[in-house]
C-alpha cells in the first residue's frame, strides 16, 4: 500500500478542489472534535487571494508569508503525509497553527523541529448571566457600521489598534469586503464608537455562529478594538458590554472570543466580564 501521497501546489483552487479540502477538514473535525482550519484559510480556500495551497489525496496545507495551517485526513495519518506536506512548504523558518492543544499535534511538531511559540485561547461566557453596567465615556455614542461608507475609517482604526498583531493588523479592504459578502455578516452587530464629529474611536464587531454538533449557537466578540490615537478610558470595556448586550438581545445564550495568552490586558478584561478558557490553539515555530 502506498503510504505517502504526492503533494501538488496551487495558487488558487477550483470549485471541486475547494469542496474536497472542506470535506477533508470536516472529516478531521469529526474525528478530532475541533475544526482544523481558521476562518481566514477557509475564505482563501473558497475565494483565493494570496498564499499557496498544498494538496494531496491525504491532506492539505496553506502557507502565506511563512505561516500556515495543515491537516491530514484521519484515514491517512501516521504514514508520513503530514511530513510530506511540511516538506512541500519549504525549508527555513515556518509557523503553523494547531487548532486544539492536541498531544498528537505537539508530538508531530516536535518531531519536525517545531517549538511551541504562541497560544490563542477561546474563552466563553453565558449570556444568561447578568452583564455589568459599564457606561460609555462622555461624548461617545455607538452606532451601526454602514457598508459602503465606513470601510476606510474602520480599516485605519483597525490597523492602529492591532499594529503589533501579526494577522489582524494587516487586514486590507479586500479582507473586509470578503467578510461583508459572507452570509453571517450583519451590520447591525458591527458597532462603532464615535465622537460628536462621527470620528471612529473604537469598534465591537460581533458574529453569530449557528449550533454545530454539541456546540450551541454562539455570539462571538469577533473583533474588538480601540484607536490608541484617541483612547478614551474605559471605552474597550464599555464596547465589550454593548456588543454582548446586542448578542443577548438577539436571543443568544452563549458568547465566545479568541485572545492571545500573551495579551494580559485583554485577558484581564475578559476575565472581569466573566469569560473562562474553553479551548486552546497553539502556533508552532521552526
Amino acid at each position: 500500500m502506498t503510504s505517502v501521497q504526492p503533494v501538488r501546489a496551487a495558487d488558487r483552487l477550483s470549485a471541486a478542489q475547494a469542496d474536497e479540502v472542506l470535506a477533508l477538514a470536516a472529516a478531521a473535525a469529526e474525528a478530532d472534535g475541533v475544526y482544523p482550519l481558521s476562518e481566514d484559510v477557509v475564505l482563501r480556500v473558497r475565494n483565493g487571494g494570496g498564499g499557496v495551497h498544498l494538496l494531496s489525496p491525504a491532506g492539505y496545507a496553506f502557507v502565506e508569508d511563512g505561516a500556515g495551517e495543515l491537516v491530514v485526513h484521519p484515514a491517512h495519518r501516521r504514514r508520513g503525509n503530514g511530513t510530506a506536506l511540511l516538506a512541500a512548504a519549504g525549508a527555513g523558518p515556518l509557523r503553523f497553527w494547531a487548532h486544539g492543544d492536541d498531544p498528537g499535534a505537539r508530538a508531530f511538531a516536535e518531531r519536525n523541529g517545531f517549538a511551541r511559540d504562541r497560544v490563542l485561547w477561546q474563552m466563553r461566557r453565558s449570556l444568561l448571566e447578568p452583564l455589568p453596567q459599564i457606561p460609555l465615556p462622555a461624548g461617545v455614542t455607538v452606532r451601526a457600521f454602514r457598508p459602503g461608507r465606513d470601510e476606510r475609517a474602520w480599516l485605519e482604526v483597525n490597523a492602529r489598534a492591532f499594529a503589533h498583531h501579526p494577522e489582524q493588523g494587516r487586514w486590507t479592504l479586500d479582507d473586509l469586503l470578503l467578510r461583508e459578502a459572507e452570509p453571517w455578516f450583519d451590520p447591525t452587530g458591527f458597532l462603532l464608537a464615535v465622537d460628536v464629529t462621527d470620528t471612529v474611536l473604537g469598534f465591537h464587531w460581533t458574529k453569530v455562529h449557528p449550533p454545530v454538533g454539541p456546540d450551541p449557537a454562539l455570539g462571538e466578540i469577533y473583533v474588538l478594538g480601540v484607536d490608541p490615537a484617541g483612547h478614551r478610558r474605559g471605552l474597550g470595556a464599555a464596547l465589550s458590554v454593548a456588543g454582548l448586550r446586542h448578542l443577548a438581545a438577539a436571543g443568544l445564550a452563549w458568547s465566545h472570543l479568541y485572545v492571545d495568552e500573551s495579551n494580559p490586558a485583554a485577558v484581564a478584561l475578559y476575565r472581569r466580564l466573566g469569560f473562562q478558557i474553553h479551548k486552546t490553539d497553539v502556533m508552532y515555530r521552526r
